[in-house]
């Protein structure tokens, strides 16, 4: 497999948007990142100045936390001397929880130039065409070019859904390429690994599958509208990751679900970005949440071979596989919890 050209970054920040976990109360573990967005940061950083409370200056308040959501959405920022990109990674599952978030975070949407969905699940495609209206609005409002792609593997299946014993489950639609074209973005389509921006993101390809256990999403199925029928979908072989080399730590890697298995994502990352470069963090979607014990042990046997600095499962991926990586490579853990901003 060829190695892309990605560069190195001299500084990476995270803004978790949207996830289904709220804590703006933990801490970090010592030595993985630095987090701003806990109840200190906010109230640190409130509009509501006070004046007239006992030598108090500002007020915190409750509108000011985000909300968790079924879901995940990250705005993810790198620096590289003089240039700066940011990239959104995916936005949620409805549109009024990704502006509600945004408004109470108040990231700087203008930097905004690539939103690249992992995924085609309405839990990461909900909020799109409202983050590409509010993305637009940002540039226009601070004068900046109002260059804006969204970046979509071209495989989208019409509707989605889970077969359970006696009936199907539909899931909503995600959002059309002609809707996403229509609220002022470029649509690219690619089912290929390539750079970004300056080569300072890489956005994979469709991710080899490579382990025995990790074979996508059970009793998933996908609508054929010629047919009027339903048709296993379990691989899920739209999804892919985004990732950043940062310079002196290494490959920092941004799933979505990873219905490919966190382990398969991962290693396509070190095969892409060069086995050479170590591995220094995976933040996002594991989805162990409903994986039996014998799956999440084997997941985390793997990854600790890979030897990261620092996990940060998401979304999807559930208290058991979080307690799993605490206990066989404590120190390395850090939930990804909405709200909160990552610096590596």
């Amino acid at each position: 497999m060829d190695t892309l050209n990605l560069q190195e970054v001299d500084s990476l920040e995270a803004i978790v948007i949207i996830d289904n976990e709220l804590d703006p109360l933990s801490p970090p573990a010592p030595d993985t990142v630095q987090i701003t967005g806990n109840l200190g940061t906010i109230g640190m950083n409130s509009t509501h100045k006070l004046t007239n409370r006992g030598g108090a200056c500002k007020e915190l308040r409750m509108e000011d936390i985000c909300c968790s959501a079924h879901g995940l959405s990250i705005l993810v920022t790198a620096t590289k001397g003089d240039k700066k990109h940011a990239v959104l990674f995916d936005a949620g599952p409805e549109e009024d929880a990704w502006e509600r978030n945004v408004k109470r975070l108040r990231p700087d949407l203008a930097s905004v130039e690539v939103i690249q969905l992992s995924h085609w699940h309405r839990d990461h495609s909900g909020g799109l065409v409202r983050a590409i209206c509010m993305i637009k609005d940002a540039k226009q409002t601070q004068g900046h070019p109002n260059n804006l792609t969204v970046d979509l593997h071209p495989d989208r299946p019409v509707y989605r859904g889970i077969a359970l014993p006696e009936h199907i489950i539909s899931l909503e639609a995600d959002p059309s390429f002609e809707e996403l074209s229509n609220a002022g973005a470029v649509v690219d389509k690619s089912s290929e690994a390539h750079t970004v921006l300056d080569d300072m993101f890489l956005i994979s390809g469709e991710i080899p599958r490579l382990t025995p256990y990790e074979t996508g999403l059970k009793n998933a199925v996908r609508y054929d509208p010629e047919e009027n029928d339903w048709f296993s979908d379990e691989v899920i072989a739209d999804e892919r990751f985004l990732a950043c080399n940062l310079k002196g730590k290494g490959i920092v890697v941004f799933t979505g679900c990873s219905h490919a298995g966190v382990v398969n994502t991962t290693k396509n990352a070190v095969e892409l970005v060069g086995k050479d470069v170590p591995l220094h963090a995976v933040v996002g979607g594991f989805h162990l949440a409903m994986s039996e014990d014998a799956q999440i042990q084997s997941t985390v046997a793997d990854l600790k071979l890979l030897d990261p600095a620092v996990l940060m499962p998401g979304h999807c991926s559930g208290w058991r596989a979080k307690f799993a990586i605490e206990q066989s490579m404590p120190g390395t853990l850090v939930p990804c919890t909405v709200g909160i901003k990552i610096t590596f």
